[in-house]
């Protein structure tokens, strides 16, 4: 697995907040348990396609409710359904609860395609956990940029109603 988290965001110079909460798994549970702050909430998805071929990390706003047919249809991506928690730590690296943006950085081959939802990323801050669901790390978009950009990942911009 990758170096620890914070030594790679220290590194890249990324200010960031850190967190401590209760264990969280899904959206609901953070917005009752983790503190309340401006950064945007985001769900993390991590899907694969009928074949098991192409992986997807899917990261909307936390309140949207998503559609696979729609992401099908922005991507060229077919028969998308949640991938299983053995695929997500094969990966990614985390468990179920876990999953966030951060994860990117145990994926170094580039396996996992990025998909993030535009509005998402019209925010100045975004929240994710750092590879664990008992903490939220709050960090500038453009500097969870500059850390996608690292993990080697690029951004595919999609449209969630």
């Amino acid at each position: 697995m990758a170096a620890d988290i914070y030594d790679i965001l220290d590194s890249l110079g990324i200010q960031y907040e850190h967190i401590e909460h209760p264990a969280v798994y899904t959206s609901e549970e953070a917005r009752q348990l983790v503190p309340q702050r401006q950064a945007k909430a985001a769900k993390n998805l991590f899907l694969r396609d009928k074949k098991g071929k192409r992986h997807v990390l899917l990261v909307v706003a936390d309140h949207k409710a998503v559609d696979f047919s729609t992401i099908e249809r922005q991507t060229g991506l077919r028969h998308l359904s949640l991938a299983s928690p053995e695929r997500l730590m094969r990966f990614l690296g985390v468990t179920p609860g876990a999953v966030s943006l951060l994860a990117l950085v145990n994926d170094p081959q580039g396996r996992v395609e990025l998909l993030i939802d535009r509005e998402l990323w019209e925010g100045e801050e975004i929240q994710a956990h750092p590879l664990v669901n008992t903490a939220t790390v709050v960090m500038a978009i453009a500097d969870m940029a500059c850390f996608i950009d690292h993990s080697g990942h690029t951004i595919q911009f999609v449209d969630v109603d």
